[in-house]
C-alpha cells in the first residue's frame, strides 16, 4: 500500500463542524478549543504536543499503569484547558488535571491514560476539575491563566477562579 497515492482510502481531517446529521464529519471531535498546559513542580507552561501524548516530557517515554514500575518518577500533571465565548468574549471554560510521573533516566513513565482521555473530554463539556492540585500547582497555573490573557481570565467563572484560590 502506498501511504502517499491520494486515491487511496485513509484518514479525513474534518476543520470545521457539520451540521448535516448523519453526514460527513459525524461523530468527529474539534479540539481546536483545548489546549493542554503541563505543571513541572511551582512552573506552568503551554505544551499543545500533550493533545497526542508527544509533549517535552512525554516523548521517549515508555508508559506504565503501575506506579511501583516508576519509583524514581517526577510527578508533572497535565490540565486540559477549554476555551469558549460569552457575552464578555473569550473565557477559560474549562479545566481539569491529569497526574503523571515521568523517569527521564529510566525512560519509564507512569500514566492512567483512560483518565487523560476521561478528562480531557471533561474539559470540553466544560466542567472544573482541580481539586487533585496542590497549592503549588495550582498557583502556577493560575498565574500561566492570568498573564496568557488578562481578559480571559476576568471573564471566567467563579468556579474556575475559586478552584484556584
Amino acid at each position: 500500500m502506498d501511504i502517499f497515492d491520494s486515491k487511496k482510502g485513509g484518514f479525513t481531517i474534518v476543520n470545521s463542524k457539520t451540521d448535516v446529521h448523519g453526514g460527513f464529519g459525524q461523530g468527529v471531535l474539534d479540539l481546536s478549543a483545548v489546549s493542554s498546559v503541563i505543571i513541572d513542580g511551582d512552573e506552568a507552561y503551554i505544551d499543545m504536543g500533550a493533545l497526542h501524548a508527544k509533549s517535552a516530557v512525554e516523548k521517549g517515554i515508555k508508559w506504565t499503569t503501575n506506579k511501583d514500575e516508576v519509583p524514581n518518577g517526577k510527578p508533572y500533571w497535565i490540565v486540559w484547558v477549554t476555551v469558549d465565548r460569552n457575552e464578555a468574549g473569550p473565557y477559560y471554560a474549562g479545566a481539569t488535571a491529569c497526574y503523571m510521573e515521568v523517569d527521564r533516566e529510566a525512560r519509564r513513565g507512569y500514566k492512567i491514560l483512560a483518565e487523560h482521555v476521561n478528562r480531557m473530554d471533561y474539559s470540553m463539556k466544560r466542567r472544573i476539575m482541580l481539586s487533585e492540585l496542590g497549592d503549588k500547582e495550582k498557583a502556577a497555573l493560575k498565574k500561566l491563566l492570568m498573564t496568557h490573557n488578562e481578559k480571559m481570565w476576568e471573564n471566567s467563572t467563579q468556579e474556575l477562579k475559586d478552584s484556584l484560590a
